[in-house]
């Protein structure tokens, strides 16, 4: 059984609320990198290696534990919508997004820092965003105000009334932390989750 400590490698809310769901301690820690996408790098690509840029980057804090690091990309016809950052970005996210299919990937990385080992996987969900006005846009984000989410609509809240549908293999991913894939992974290091 492994006991190394867990970090998590993000200030997110969401994602400590949700790795708060395996019952396990954890801590988490701010890892301060630069998020912004690589000259010709594919979404999927940019994705898994903030998440693996995230986990290295606390790990001399933390040199005996498993990091976990997690990132996520939308993107539309080739174009990666990140966080937008403000009000006016994140309107012009949700008009370009709205009534059109959107790919979200969310890479994540297990990083254990005493012996080296990375983990690495990719996990795809696909979101259909309903047809909305821009009246609806600009409520949805005055309640709201996502703009530290990639696509700028927060599934875990209110921006599930801009979704009319979801696919993918786990729901924790659109929110930014695949449990099921965690879940292997942990176990892949002996961590009993169970």
């Amino acid at each position: 059984m492994n006991t190394s400590p867990l970090v998590l490698a993000s200030t997110s809310p969401f994602r400590r609320e949700l790795l708060a769901r395996l019952g396990l301690p954890f801590t988490t820690a701010n890892p301060d990198v630069d998020e912004s996408a690589l000259a010709g790098e594919s979404p999927e690509a940019t994705a898994l290696r903030l998440a693996e840029a995230k986990a290295r980057a606390v790990a001399a804090r933390f040199p005996s534990a498993l990091i976990i690091g997690s990132d996520q990309v939308a993107c539309l016809d080739g174009q990666i919508f990140g966080k937008p950052g403000n009000h006016a970005n994140a309107v012009r996210q949700l008009q370009n997004l709205r009534g059109r299919q959107v790919n979200f990937f969310t890479g994540l990385c297990l990083f254990n820092a005493a012996s080296g080992r990375v983990q690495l996987r990719g996990v795809p969900t696909l979101v259909g965003f309903r047809q909305v006005d821009d009246a609806a846009i600009e409520r949805y984000l005055h309640r709201e105000q996502p703009y530290n989410c990639a696509g700028s609509a927060k599934s875990e809240g209110l921006g599930i009334a801009l979704i009319d549908r979801m696919e993918g293999e786990d729901p924790n991913a659109l929110i930014g932390l695949p449990l099921i894939a965690l879940c292997d992974m942990l176990i892949e290091e002996g961590v009993n989750i169970i």
